[in-house]
């Protein structure tokens, strides 16, 4: 009876020790590169003259994105740190001498990696693809109210995206322009063509990312050196790229990555896609939704038995530990990812073996480390004839001094 009030009283502590390391992981991770993907950004920012909040919106848009990856670590970082702590403090010697096994103590780890799995399953399947439609149509949306903002009727407008723009009557609500002329550089910089229509208007097309000038019933006056044409039209397109126009930032084409689960399930099912490529990255994205959320659980075990093997390290060493296993973890999983893209090997090997692996190597750790059979850094420095050496040293002057 009094061991299992003393578990559940270590159950808890655990379970809070957990919760507010991962959120103070969580939160410095997320924010750090939130602040890298800004500055990345900041041509789109300027360029578009976004305000503060419409620049909140589209970080949180972009959240769901990082937090794929971030969760993963945070849970990772949580679990390390918090069995280092209980290491290094020689709580854990403590509670083996009271009778209390490892295996006692991994109940409250393993709920909280599964709440972390499933917190990155919502992401995944959901909050992922959701994220980068609104990032998309934001950015879109920016650019067409900012594109009939700049249009100023009766006068020539030289700041939209390069192109020379005049316009009678312009309906800043619908983007409406009546006695349109218009210069378009975009399609040949050698000639110059000005546009002369009765009505245009100004649209946003989401599915290739572009700010789109329609004019109706017109007439094209091109120069070409000494020569020179006028052609009549009934409808004349100019499409302005946005991908384009700001760096570090990809509005074309849905690539599989940004698609919803549905999405992904059809071109599996239908093998429709408009190439071999496109179809493996499908394959390969499908497995990956659910791979990185289970590795919340597999580098959760993982992390266990790494806190018993790093015994004595201080807290920001081993954050840099944490941070370099991860790393390793990281760039296995990327390269299955590459290797699942390229069709050399079927998604489903290249993308569950790096979770395979680290599984493996965590639970014979944790059998290890129950037995107190795991070999701790110092240990390992020990066999090393230098550190031997240095520290055979210390103790002879500790011994001369006394």
């Amino acid at each position: 009876m009094v061991n299992f009030f003393h578990v559940t009283l270590i159950q808890r502590s655990l379970a809070r020790d957990l919760a507010q390391t991962f959120l103070l992981c969580l939160v410095s991770l997320l924010t750090l590169i939130l602040i890298g993907r800004g500055v990345q950004l900041s041509d789109l920012f300027f360029g578009l003259e976004i305000g503060f909040l419409d620049a909140i919106s589209l970080f949180v848009y972009l959240t769901p994105f990082f937090m794929l990856i971030i969760v993963p670590l945070s849970c990772m970082l949580s679990v390390f740190l918090t069995f280092l702590r209980l290491s290094t403090d020689r709580e854990m010697v403590a509670l083996r001498a009271g009778g209390i096994s490892l295996y006692q103590l991994l109940p409250a780890p393993l709920l909280f990696c599964l709440l972390c799995a499933l917190l990155n399953t919502v992401i995944s399947l959901y909050g992922l693809s959701w994220g980068m439609n609104e990032f998309r149509t934001t950015i879109l949306d920016i650019a067409n109210k900012r594109a009939r903002i700049v249009i100023q009727p009766g006068v020539f407008n030289q700041d939209i995206f390069g192109l020379t723009l005049f316009a009678r009557q312009v309906d800043p609500q619908t983007g409406e322009m009546r006695q349109v002329i218009f210069e378009d550089r975009t399609r040949d910089r050698q000639n110059r063509i000005t546009i002369l229509a009765p009505s245009g208007s100004i649209t946003t097309d989401n599915a290739t990312a572009s700010l789109v000038f329609r004019l109706q019933n017109g007439h094209i006056y091109r120069a070409d050196g000494q020569q020179f044409g006028i052609l009549d039209f009934d409808e004349y397109i100019v499409r302005l790229d946005l991908a384009s126009l700001f760096k570090n930032i990809d509005l074309g084409d849905v690539r599989p990555k940004e698609m919803s689960w549905d999405d992904l399930v059809r071109y599996y099912r239908e093998r429709n896609g408009p190439s071999e490529r496109f179809q493996a990255k499908v394959d390969v994205e499908l497995h990956k939704r659910w791979a990185l959320p289970l590795a919340c659980i597999v580098l959760g075990i993982f992390a266990v038995p790494l806190a018993s093997a790093f015994e004595g390290v201080r807290r920001q060493m081993g954050v840099v530990l944490s941070l370099i296993m991860f790393l390793a973890y990281y760039s296995v999983f990327s390269l299955g990812i590459s290797i699942g893209e390229s069709g050399r090997i079927p998604a489903w090997i290249s993308l569950w073996v790096p979770n395979l692996l680290f599984l493996v190597l965590g639970l014979i750790g944790l059998y290890l480390a129950v037995h107190e059979r795991t070999p701790t850094w110092r240990g390992l420095l020990m066999r090393l004839p230098f550190y031997r050496r240095k520290i055979e040293a210390t103790e002879h002057r500790e011994e001369d001094a006394s």
